[in-house]
């Protein structure tokens, strides 16, 4: 299909520097055949597409991966809660002893208070360094499970290409579902 294009362009620019080779309404009538052959060939090719988006939210391996990060970083998330109710609870009672407070006290506690903070900071940063990177491992078998069950309903049905990006697709040649029928979800048909 392409090389047939490919020789077309060449003659075609060869063509236009030397009218010897071919005339010119041979060459346009090579070009829309060429036109026609190639477009022919793409209506007979069988394309899919995949909502990936999709894939990565309601499949069974996503959701089991979701469950198993929430299991996981649930007691950390919780020990954060409890440290920042704590620092709020510590900043509210300043603010209300402060006009009471000995000088040494309240630049004692603001201390506490400024140490405190900088602990939470860290560790909610460290958190979230942790959850991305055990998300972004736990998404990577995702998406090979995914790619494998596409490959499967590629090679079993047919298909010539299966896209996984595109700025819009028919739900015609969407397959969406059966690829997340084949992860083992049931499929919503959005």
């Amino acid at each position: 299909m392409r090389g047939g294009f490919l020789v077309l362009v060449h003659s075609h620019s060869f063509f236009a520097r030397s009218n010897a080779w071919l005339p010119k309404g041979l060459f346009f009538v090579l070009l829309g055949a060429s036109v026609f052959v190639s477009n022919s060939a793409w209506a007979q090719a069988k394309i899919g597409f995949v909502r990936t988006e999709r894939v990565l939210k309601e499949s069974a391996p996503a959701q089991a991966a979701q469950k198993k990060l929430e299991t996981e970083f649930s007691k950390r998330e919780k020990e954060l809660q409890d440290l920042a109710s704590r620092l709020r609870g510590l900043s509210e009672k300043l603010e209300r002893d402060l006009p009471v407070l000995a000088e040494k006290d309240r630049v004692t506690q603001q201390r506490e208070i400024t140490d405190m903070e900088r602990d939470l900071q860290r560790r909610q940063r460290e958190f979230r360094e942790d959850l991305n990177q055990r998300r972004n491992e736990e998404l990577a078998g995702v998406v090979e499970q995914a790619n494998q069950a596409i490959r499967k309903i590629a090679e079993s049905e047919k298909y010539d290409v299966i896209f996984q990006e595109a700025v819009y697709a028919s739900p015609r040649i969407d397959i969406t579902d059966k690829v997340l029928r084949a992860l083992g979800t049931k499929a919503s048909g959005k």
